[in-house]
């Protein structure tokens, strides 16, 4: 289930219905408004942030910004994102560092929140900041909680302090204490310290947590919680920030939820900032939260910036440059062609990536489908092949092709198939290049204007793009609009601006271009 889900659906056919007004009266906007407090109810989210939330949005909406708007409807839909924004936290905290080193950070929260795979996430993303973070275990309570932060410290490649058995034996106020030390000594510029937890809030957990906090001093303590929770995790952040007190929330298993109480309400009850969302079990799926980007997220409006984060961390600018060199050139290969999946598999769960893209929302089950091992498949066809065949696919004759298909577990159909995409993909990569409009199988021409193909190809596209004939007169209206947006020359993004969003055919083609079809 995508993250906010349910709240992401219900708010989008909010405004969806709102949309087909030219003109908001208070009825509507009480409408609106009504139907936003059922789904952040729905959501789990507390209910003071609701009614406060509620509240601000009506006030707005019945002010003269909305009466004084050219399209009412989405000055609506921009005063409910600014009030996410403001609910999430408003503006991106970063980890806030010692100016004498080492940087003490503090883990807590309750058993099972995550706090120990948050640590090895966490120390995962500084080594690449180019930090030098130390683990310290100091949940010596729980069974084998100092043999999972071990294992986990060694998936992550940073050091550890370890020096007790933990399962109930050691002091872990000595062992935080002597953590620190052994930094300082060692030259390590961050500490990491890994507190115990309990099933519930209790005393005894808080005196623990509240005495390493006094021992180690520490610059953050970030408060670890489930995301998955929901409201119930107002409650137990008011614990801890009340027993130990906090400096920051980190958000976990927030790929798991799917209604968003506990994101909605934590910032907003506590006051203090979420700096982390770990969005998955591997020690890379850990973002910084963006309120700005959450909140257009939950109202369907894309993540592009994140995207585009993601694609520079992982694509090399030079090699980048190389293959575009190619694509103009026409010598682009299969092997070009697979360095470039590779660096796609790099930047993640490419249902992820396409769940950030602007309204995709409406298209949950097609992305659900999307079957991800189709490019491993790929993948093993082409290293199925000769560097000699991947160069040049047109040596591949019948016996070539049922060897690949042999040696990759697949059909020669697959085979086929895969070559025959490849050629498509590169004929479409050539004419963009050259400053054309590639004409996309089972999509038509993207972004052109429709008397393009109507001059190559004859009179029946030509027909069909000239304007609707629909009795209906509202139909009719609509349809003519749509062309005329179609005739766009393109957006920003050299696409054109008629096609905003992808159709169920695009992503079917895309799962074709990648695998089997």
């Amino acid at each position: 289930m995508a993250t906010f889900g349910t709240l992401s659906d219900r708010l989008t056919e909010t405004f969806r219905n709102l949309r087909t007004k030219g003109k908001l009266t208070p009825a509507d906007v009480d409408g609106t408004v009504r139907e936003i407090r059922r789904a952040l109810l729905d959501a789990d989210v507390a209910l003071t942030v609701v009614k406060d939330f509620t509240a601000k949005v009506r006030e707005r909406a019945l002010g003269d910004e909305v009466n004084r708007a050219l399209n009412p409807a989405q000055q609506v839909v921009q005063i409910v994102n600014e009030e996410l924004v403001a609910i999430l936290g408003g503006q991106q905290r970063r980890l806030e560092f010692a100016k004498n080193p080492p940087t003490v950070i503090m883990l807590a929260g309750l058993q099972g929140s995550g706090k120990t795979t948050f640590a090895g996430k966490l120390a995962k993303r500084l080594e690449k900041d180019g930090h030098t973070p130390l683990l310290v275990a100091c949940d010596l309570q729980r069974p084998n909680a100092v043999n999972q932060l071990q294992v986990v410290a060694e998936r992550a490649g940073a050091a550890i302090f370890a020096p007790e058995p933990g399962n109930g034996v050691g002091d872990p106020v000595a062992v935080a204490r002597a953590g620190v030390e052994t930094a300082r000594r060692q030259q390590h510029d961050v500490v990491i310290i890994d507190t115990a937890g309990r099933l519930g809030v209790d005393a005894e957990l808080m005196k623990q947590a509240a005495d390493i906090r006094t021992a180690t001093r520490p610059d953050e303590v970030l408060f670890v919680i489930d995301a998955m929770i929901g409201q119930d995790a107002v409650n137990t952040a008011k614990a801890f920030q009340d027993g130990v007190d906090f400096t920051g929330v980190v958000l976990s298993k927030l790929d798991g939820d799917a209604r968003g109480g506990a994101a909605l309400s934590v910032a907003s009850v506590t006051g203090r900032p979420i700096i982390f969302a770990s969005t998955g079990e591997g020690l890379d799926d850990l973002e910084p939260f963006h309120p700005d980007r959450m909140a257009s997220r939950i109202l369907d409006l894309g993540d592009i910036l994140t995207l585009i984060e993601q694609a520079q961390q992982t694509f090399d600018e030079e090699e980048a440059r190389k293959v575009a060199d190619k694509i103009a050139t026409e010598q682009f290969t299969l092997e070009d062609f697979l360095e470039q999946m590779q660096q796609f598999k790099k930047m993640g769960s490419m249902k992820k990536m396409l769940g950030m893209l602007p309204g995709m929302g409406q298209m949950k089950q097609q992305i659900d489908d999307f079957d991800e091992r189709e490019i491993d498949r790929t993948e093993a066809i082409i290293r199925s092949m000769t560097p000699g065949e991947r160069r040049n696919p047109k040596v591949l004759n019948g016996s070539r092709r049922l060897r690949i298909a042999r040696g990759s577990g697949m059909t020669v159909t697959d085979v086929n198939q895969l070559v025959q995409r490849f050629d498509q993909a590169a004929k479409m990569m050539k004419t963009v290049a050259r400053g054309g409009v590639p004409n996309v199988p089972g999509m038509g021409p993207m972004g052109g204007k429709p008397g393009a193909s109507a001059k190559r190809g004859g009179g029946k596209n030509s027909k069909k793009k000239s304007g609707s004939r629909s009795g209906n007169p509202a139909k009719r209206a609509a349809e003519n609009a749509g062309v005329a947006a179609s005739e766009a020359t393109g957006s920003g993004f050299g696409l054109g601006a008629g096609r905003d969003m992808p159709s169920e055919a695009d992503l079917a083609e895309l799962q074709k271009m990648l695998g089997k079809g």
